[in-house]
């Protein structure tokens, strides 16, 4: 009997955390000299802390970022014992603190911790993996249980933690485990042991229930007592908090079959979701309970609001708004927007909107609250907008409208028409031919016009279908503990390139087992075996699962035996005499060892080291001899060494091709996801076809769904890249049975995955012509691909793969054309070619001079007292220091590097001490030949001193374009020098130094961009140098006519019974002079000096459009440009008639079948029977209508095909009286 169970187990969460072990030189003493490490898992760092007893002892700052860090302790004594962790620094803080190293007295092992590593709950049947942290490297650890005087197991392992695998976890291997740790040495030696750790396998019992009172949502500083309900008396209860699990569990003593827990007083901290279950003296524990969700807030959360059926109102339907949560509520709320005084209120949840006169539009929302807090509302949902029909008619909804109507109209015009032709049938006895015909002209314009419409729907209806591309292919690999005998424990893992996949499926021989995709970045699962059986022999591959799609298998893992490595998968691109070519060995496993064997050779034709999990052959030149079948296989790196399997035989077999095609893509083969990829195959034959391949798989060809310029070339295009479209693209071509060489691949990398690297230049920016520079490109990430770009070209200039996290590109004797923008990325090879952001540009120069920088200040150069104020020395070349002088002073001011903030100098509570020329330059960190400049001077005024100037136009603020001006600054102090500014630029415009008291600063020929705002100043040249306070500011216009004023109505512009309306012009120059125009008359009624102008609404003279203008009282030619219009309407105005858009379809509809109806009519009557009258009898009132079109009916017993009777019938009258 298969046992359903879920083991339950303690989490510690690995991510972020740091590891922290000890090393000695004494391994028989290792008290004797001890060094702590600390490594970070994932990241380099620059800072890394000790602690003691949670206190700092010990801080590690090396000079570039790194991946561990030691801390020296020497000899162990009474002052050195404690407990230490270690924390790492990262971008947003210090990590969270490693596990706990107890260092005891001298001569003891620290203790080993113990702890179950799952990312979930494992499925019945499975392998459970103890980790056992033991502090030192190359010690015994045994795994003892809790009963027994002998050890379950014992392993050996290379590094400080040893894995122990528990298989086929049933029942009768529930209790505790505990591990000791010794050296192999001093087998005697042993450590203390670690705490014991309990696995208890649920599922024999059922689930309990878990409830919360007085509710699931509480204030902060309440109680809440969580109470665990079983069926079974005087057993013991486990709570659970799922998202901190190492720190949240808690046991307790039943009360019967019940267990309480209480938490005193509450905070934002015990939000979160809670589990509970119970186990009897022998582990035997129960099913899970459901999870109950706890919110500790200041106010619920907010709930979610619905629609049904839709948003959008119909005639003479209902909406029903719907507010859910998942827990219980007291009451709901509905708000209305549009009405604030609109409230309804719902036990259930559920509120029936109806649209009377069109008036309940608009958006809603809904709050709720809750038994366990009457009085507070809780957050409200997101807003949900209702539309009526007007308010959501598309070209659709028109269309549609109108197809249904035309049909309609239609089918009751053609049974009209075919009743009348009936009817006229009876009357006339007309001949069936006739009547067919009519039938016949009204069916096909029935038919053309239903076709139409149907057309015209469709071409409007019809969506888009977005060609989706396939899952990206995952990738299957085995991990395992035991490099030498890996078959003791094999682990599978599945990685799938693409962010959004939802779940892996493992499939062996047609059956697989599915496990979710961890929350880590990598997208992976993992398949853990345990130690492999008969059982697990045969053929293991992979699916990634997404919402809607599954990926193409990955390759076969084959397991042949329980002692004998997996096979590995051999593979090559098709050999071209005289060339080079390479094969591909895939292993499943790391840090093996490859060998290739060639049919009829007895020993391997080429060897390589441990590369990973996969190695390639080199044959250097393809030759007759190389022709045949090739195998490869895979074994353990020392001896006694443990083959696998050979793969499956390779062919090699050189035929006759034609040339490479040439490959290459339209835009930059580094596209950022989203992005638009057109590969452009070509070559000289004529008549080809043509096969796209990524990663050595046929991905397309060159046929009608892909775009075909010609015979002799393809286009293949990706409208847009997906996460799993990056990899290596090549492309060949072929002609019946032969086929061309392969052409060079080109990397298409998908960027914006990982953080941007930095880019340094080394020894600088700045070089000289004929010199080297170094670019090295600084990544987060090991194992990576790097690429080095220049701005201007789609190519990238280099690659290099590098083994740690960074690349050096060397630019060897660079040129003046070498300078320029340089940047860099970094990207994954294995998986789909996934790359980070681009690193910030760094310009490089190559000249003799360094290029001059620019000083200025922000805001302003001219600045008042006590304000603050920076010089900003900036120019092209960054990561450089900077140093500022002033003017008579010896001491410069420097800032370097990262620190100088690109030149920032900051001055604060700025003084007249400050006030004086400025100027800056570069100053490179690193040794350089090449020249410096130094920046332009900058004069520093500092204002507040002296009396504030006036500042006058002439002749006036307004000018015409090419004119001149003059703007004329008083001051009160004779030789002084005057400064003129203008708002919007740093710098002052005009300095000028008068005998007198005043500065004319002129204005030749202005134009419009000299308009705007004034000010100036004036200062002493000599001790002080003080300066004088800004003038008051002084607005200049440049244009032919002044700008057009504003006109508004107060206090609208609708006239009441008895109320006046006041009209508001208002323009931007003062001492101007209003006028107010009526449309209609001819000359301007009223003027004002201060825009307003009293309208009332005598006989209804006062409704109509307005405008207004204004002119200068020192140009009164000049007028400015009208306002915009203003209309005044009044209250008793006409109505304004709404006609919907669905009334003039219907309209127009009708109207265009009535008028085809009436020229089909018109067409049927002309060749209807004409009349003729042929005598009359005695009193002259009998007429004599000949049909001569239409063959009357034959007589009974005749013939109508036979001569005579035509003849007859032709010559037949019907008499009928008039």
């Amino acid at each position: 009997m298969l046992w359903k169970f879920t083991l339950l187990l303690f989490f510690i969460p690995m991510e972020s955390q740091p590891d922290l072990w000890m090393e000695s030189n004494y391994p028989q003493a290792s008290w004797e000299n001890i060094t702590l490490w600390c490594r970070s898992p994932s990241q380099t760092s620059s800072k890394f802390l000790l602690l003691k007893d949670k206190t700092q002892i010990s801080s590690f700052c090396p000079s570039y970022k790194t991946f561990q860090a030691s801390f020296f302790l020497g000899v162990l004594t009474e002052s050195n014992t404690g407990l230490y962790r270690c924390c790492y620094w990262k971008e947003t803080g210090w990590s969270k603190p490693s596990k706990i190293l107890k260092l005891e007295e001298p001569g003891q092992r620290p203790k080993p911790i113990f702890w179950i590593q799952a990312e979930r709950s494992p499925l019945a049947g499975c392998n459970v993996n103890a980790l056992c942290h033991g502090w030192l490297q190359d010690l015994v650890f045994m795994l003892f249980k809790e009963g027994y005087a002998e050890p379950v197991d014992y392993q050996v392992p290379t590094g400080t933690v040893a894995i122990f695998s528990i298989d086929n976890m049933t029942p009768e291997k529930e209790g505790a485990y505990l591990c000791h740790t010794n050296i192999q040495m001093l087998p005697t030696l042993w450590s203390k042991p670690s705490n014991p750790l309990k696995l208890v396998v649920a599922g024999l019992y059922p689930k309990p229930t878990l409830t919360a009172y007085p509710g699931p949502i509480l204030a902060p500083g309440e109680s809440l007592d969580l109470r665990c309900q079983g069926p079974i008396y005087g057993i013991t209860f486990a709570l659970m908090k799922l998202e901190d699990l190492d720190k949240s569990f808690y046991h307790k003593k039943p009360i019967k079959n019940e267990a309480r827990f209480f938490f005193q007083t509450l905070t934002i901290h015990d939000s979160g979701h809670y589990l509970c279950f119970y186990y009897d003296g022998s582990y035997r524990g129960s099913l899970f309970s459901d999870i109950l969700k706890i919110w500790v807030t200041d106010k619920p959360p907010k709930p979610l609001l619905a629609a049904w059926p839709s948003t959008a109102f119909k005639r003479g339907k209902v909406i029903t708004l719907q507010c859910r949560v998942s827990h219980p509520v007291l009451e709901f709320s509905l708000e209305w927007e549009e009405r604030a005084t609109f409230h309804k209120f719902s036990v259930d949840g559920d509120f029936i909107i109806t649209n009377v006169e069109g008036k309940s539009t608009g958006t809603y929302s809904c709050s709720y609250r809750t038994e366990a807090l009457p009085n507070i509302w809780s957050h409200h949902s997101e807003p949900l907008k209702l539309m009526g029909p007007a308010g959501v008619l598309t070209w659709n909804y028109v269309l549609n409208e109108a197809f249904r109507l035309s049909l309609i109209i239609q089918l009751v015009a053609l049974l009209l028409v075919l009743l009348w032709i009936r009817y006229k049938c009876w009357r006339l006895r007309i001949r069936e031919a006739w009547l067919l015909g009519i039938a016949q002209r009204v069916t096909m314009l029935f038919i053309v016009t239903a076709l139409l419409c149907c057309g015209l729907c469709n071409g409007v209806l019809t969506e888009e279908t977005e060609i989706i591309m396939p899952t990206p292919k995952p990738e299957l690999w085995a991990e395992t503990n035991f490099p030498l005998a890996p078959w003791k424990n094999l682990t599978l893992w599945c990685r799938s390139p693409s962010g959004s996949t939802k779940e892996f499926v493992l499939l062996k021989d047609g059956t697989g087992w599915i496990a979710t995709r961890p929350a880590s970045e990598q997208v992976r699962a993992a398949f853990p075996l345990g130690a492999l059986s008969q059982s697990h022999t045969g053929s293991y591959h992979c699916h990634s699962w997404e919402e809607m799609a599954v990926s193409e298998p990955s390759e076969a893992l084959e397991l042949v035996g329980t002692d004998i490595l997996p096979k590995p998968v051999i593979s090559a691109s098709p050999p071209v005499w005289g060339q080079e070519l390479q094969i591909r060995c895939k292993g499943w496993l790391a840090g093996m060892e490859f060998a290739l064997y060639k049919e009829g050779e007895q020993e391997p034709v080429q060897q390589l080291g441990a590369v990973g999990r996969e190695a390639f052959f080199t044959i250097r030149r393809m030759e007759d001899k190389d022709e045949g079948n090739y195998s490869c296989r895979t074994h353990t790196a020392t001896l006694p060494f443990k083959w696998s399997e050979p793969s499956e035989p390779l062919e090699l077999v050189i035929k006759e091709m034609y040339p490479k095609p040439f490959f290459k893509t339209w835009a930059s083969p580094v596209v950022p996801l989203g992005g638009r990829v057109t590969f452009n195959c070509s070559t000289p034959h004529q008549h080809m076809s043509f096969i796209l391949y990524k990663d050595g798989n046929e991905i397309a060809s060159s046929d009608r769904s892909w775009e075909n310029p010609g015979a002799n070339a393809a286009y293949f295009l990706i409208i847009s890249v997906g996460i799993g479209d990056g990899g290596n693209y090549s492309c060949r071509y072929y002609d019946f049975d032969i086929w061309s060489e392969p052409s060079n691949t080109v990397e298409l990398v998908v960027t914006e995955f990982f953080p941007k690297p930095t880019l340094l230049a080394q020894p600088g920016p700045v070089v000289l012509p004929g010199e080297n520079v170094t670019l090295r490109c600084q990544g987060t990430l090991k194992d990576m691909r790097f690429a080095l770009f220049q701005e201007g070209t789609q190519v990238p200039l280099q690659f290099q793969s590098a083994s740690g996290n960074s690349a050096d590109f060397l630019l060897h004797t660079v040129r003046e054309k070498d300078s320029g923008n340089y940047s860099c990325i970094y990207y994954e090879t294995t998986m789909s070619n996934r790359g980070s952001y681009f690193s910030m540009p760094l310009m490089i120069w190559v000249t003799d001079t360094f290029p001059k920088p620019w000083l200025f200040a922000e805001p302003s150069s001219v600045v008042p007292m006590g304000q603050n104020v920076t010089l900003w020395c900036q120019g092209p070349v960054h990561g450089v220091g900077y140093i500022l002088h002033k003017e008579g002073e010896a001491i410069s001011k420097q800032l370097w590097g990262s620190a100088s903030n690109d030149g920032a100098f900051p001055i604060t509570s700025i003084t007249g001490a400050s006030t004086g020329h400025y100027s800056c330059c570069y100053h490179p960190d690193w040794t350089s030949p090449v020249k410096i400049q130094p920046s332009n001077t900058l004069e520093l005024i500092v204002t507040g001193l002296l009396p504030k100037p006036s500042l006058l136009a002439q002749p006036g603020p307004m000018v015409a374009p090419g004119e001149n001006m003059t703007l004329q600054c008083q001051g009160e102090l004779p030789d002084s020098t005057y400064v003129l500014l203008k708002e919007g630029t740093r710098a002052p415009l005009e300095h000028q130094r008068p005998s007198g008291y005043r500065a004319d600063f002129w204005m030749p020929v202005v134009r419009g961009e000299d308009s705007g705002i004034y000010s100036c100043v004036y200062y002493l040249d000599s001790a002080p140098f003080s300066a004088s306070n800004h003038s008051d500011s002084l607005e200049i216009w440049v244009t032919d006519k002044p700008p057009k004023p504003s006109l508004s109505a107060w206090p609208n512009t609708v006239f009441k019974l008895g109320k006046d309306i006041t009209l508001q012009c208002r323009g931007p120059l003062p001492g101007v002079e209003f006028v107010l125009e009526h449309d209609g008359e001819e000359a301007p009624q009223l003027f004002s000096e201060d825009g307003d102008f009293v309208i009332n609404n005598v006989e209804g003279k006062g409704i109509g459009n307005y405008s207004c203008s204004y002119r200068l009282q020192a140009s009164p030619d000049i007028w400015s440009e009208p306002s915009d219009p203003l209309e005044l309407v009044g209250a008793a105005g006409p109505a304004a008639q709404e006609c919907t858009v669905g009334n003039i379809v219907r309209s127009t509809l009708i109207v265009v079948v009535v008028v085809a109806l009436g020229v089909v009519l018109a067409i049927e009557w002309k060749k209807w029977p004409r009349l003729r009258t042929r005598g009359s009898d005695t009193d002259g009132r009998d007429q004599t209508i000949v049909l001569e079109e239409c063959n009357q009916e034959g007589e009974p017993g005749t013939t109508t095909n036979s001569p005579s009777s035509t003849s007859q019938g032709i010559s037949m009258e019907i008499t009928v009286p008039v």
